[in-house]
């Protein structure tokens, strides 16, 4: 059993050894049939798509022929299209050009024709400017021979008369422009001044370098001095101030030009007097007094007069310069009294032509500032003004009206013209000042003299203490238009050669008379 077994399976393993080489070969003999078969027709799948893209190759590129061909010709036309327009655009500036350049050719004639007209017209006035010439100087022959004049003597008789002709007609409209100019600026600028003249009015005192102190007797006057001169001495030496101690009964003279100083030296002198006890020491403990008074009373000076003209804001020290203004006089016109009265001024003026009133009557106030230290430092009032003012910041218009109430700088506002206005009125109205009598007859005197030099016055007279001269002409001289420029000469030279107060009128007078007697 168990060798059929095994023989079975022997059988059945070489029956498998046979029959897997067989199918092995026969397997590989169909499969190169098959791959052979299928190569074939891979070949010919090749050859048909070659030659399908060998057509379509062909088709595209006659395409692309066809396309390059049409594009060229279609270029072609188009630079055929523009080289025409082109040619005609050319044809067309040629003929334009041509026809310019004949045109040209035709003005170049027509220039070259009138060129020469006016050649031949030139040529022809030039001779018959040498023909007028000509009868130019035969006639200024005939006219020298007929007139017996040269021509220089008859240009100078004619230019002459036409200056005599001129100077009548200058003098008659300048009568009349003043005339016709001052018929409404005079009765206005009176209305104002007038008006704020009578609503202000102060009290003035005398300009003086010396204070005068009482004494209850001549006895006192040997205290003052003191053994071997100490007391008057340190006096002296404190206060600054020169003691004069003369023959005059019962009374001590106090002269300094600084007049606080010299104030300062009065009270205290005042003080020792009641006092009694005149010594050194005594004197030194009251000059210290005195001085601390003095400036007490110079602020509230200063204080009060801010207050009465109605100005607020003004710095401290502007006001204890102001108080000091007090003892300072000018002309016999006490400055102090003079700032308010010259603010009051402004102010009356300023309401009149609607101007800002506390501005004007702040530069009215301010405006003499300066002479508060003009004893102590160099410079004039006006400069000294101007510094004070920058330095307390003062507005720029309060400095122009400082710097312009005399004439020294221009005035930018119409509150400076009015304190120069306000400034005139104060120091010329009648009595506010005081001149010595020799320098009121030196001015009258210098007055006559200026207005006798001139061509053609007989005489003059300088009445009403100075604010008028009288001039008296000589009529064969001096005719009625003449006088009106006689009078403006004499005026203009009164201002450049004489300092007065005020203004001066001047009255130039020709009259004819005709005298005879009955027998």
């Amino acid at each position: 059993m168990a060798v059929t077994v095994i023989s079975v399976v022997v059988a059945i393993a070489l029956a498998l050894l046979i029959a897997v080489p067989v199918t092995y070969k026969v397997a590989i003999e169909r499969k190169e049939k098959s791959d052979a078969q299928t190569l074939g027709t891979a070949e010919e799948k090749a050859r048909s798509i070659i030659d399908e893209a060998i057509k379509t190759g062909d088709a595209k590129k006659r395409e692309a022929l066809l396309e390059v061909k049409e594009e060229s010709l279609r270029t072609k036309n188009e630079l055929e299209r523009e080289t025409r327009e082109r040619r005609t655009e050319l044809q067309k500036l040629e003929k334009r050009i041509l026809t310019k350049e004949e045109t040209v050719e035709k003005k170049a004639e027509a220039i070259e024709k009138r060129e020469q007209e006016c050649n031949a017209k030139t040529a022809m006035l030039s001779e018959k400017e040498k023909q007028v010439d000509e009868l130019v100087v035969k006639g200024k022959q005939e006219l020298e021979r007929v007139a017996g004049l040269t021509a220089e003597e008859a240009k100078a008789e004619l230019v002459a008369s036409i200056e005599e002709e001129a100077k009548v007609e200058i003098a008659r409209r300048y009568k009349e422009m003043d005339t016709r100019a001052k018929e409404d600026a005079d009765k206005r600028a009176k209305e104002y001044v007038v008006n704020a003249i009578q609503k202000c009015a102060v009290d003035h005192v005398s300009e003086t370098t010396i204070s005068v102190v009482q004494l209850p007797s001549d006895e006192m006057k040997g205290q003052i001095i003191g053994r071997e001169g100490r007391n008057i001495r340190a006096l002296e030496t404190l206060t600054g101030v020169d003691l004069i101690i003369d023959d005059t009964p019962e009374a001590v003279v106090l002269s300094c030009f600084d007049p606080v100083r010299r104030e300062v030296a009065r009270v205290t002198l005042e003080k020792l007097i009641v006092d009694g006890r005149i010594h050194p020491a005594r004197i030194e403990e009251t000059v210290e007094k005195s001085r601390r008074e003095v400036e007490n009373q110079i602020r509230e000076d200063g204080e009060n007069a801010a207050m009465d003209v109605g100005v607020h804001g003004i710095h401290p020290e502007l006001l204890k310069l102001l108080g000091r203004m007090r003892f300072r006089s000018s002309y016999g016109q006490n400055a102090l009294k003079h700032s308010i009265e010259v603010a009051h001024l402004c102010g009356l003026l300023a309401g009149e032509l609607g101007l800002d009133v506390r501005l004007a009557k702040r530069a009215g106030l301010l405006h003499d500032i300066g002479k508060a230290i003009d004893h102590e430092m160099e410079g004039s009032h006006i400069q000294l003004g101007m510094d004070l003012c920058k330095r307390y910041k003062e507005s720029p218009l309060i400095i122009n009206a400082v710097a312009a109430h005399h004439g020294d700088y221009e005035p930018e506002s119409l509150i400076a013209c009015i304190v120069q206005a306000a400034d005139a009125i104060s120091a010329s109205r009648p009595g506010a000042r005081r001149e010595t009598l020799e320098a009121y007859t030196q001015r009258l005197k210098k007055l006559e003299e200026i207005t006798n030099s001139f061509k053609g016055v007989e005489k003059s007279f300088a009445v009403q203490a100075g604010r008028e001269v009288r001039v008296m002409v000589v009529p064969e001289h001096v005719s009625d238009a003449d006088i009106v420029l006689l009078a403006r000469d004499i005026a203009k030279e009164i201002e450049a050669s004489l300092e007065y107060p005020g203004q001066i009128k001047v009255n130039v007078i020709r009259e004819s008379r005709a005298v005879e007697f009955a027998k």
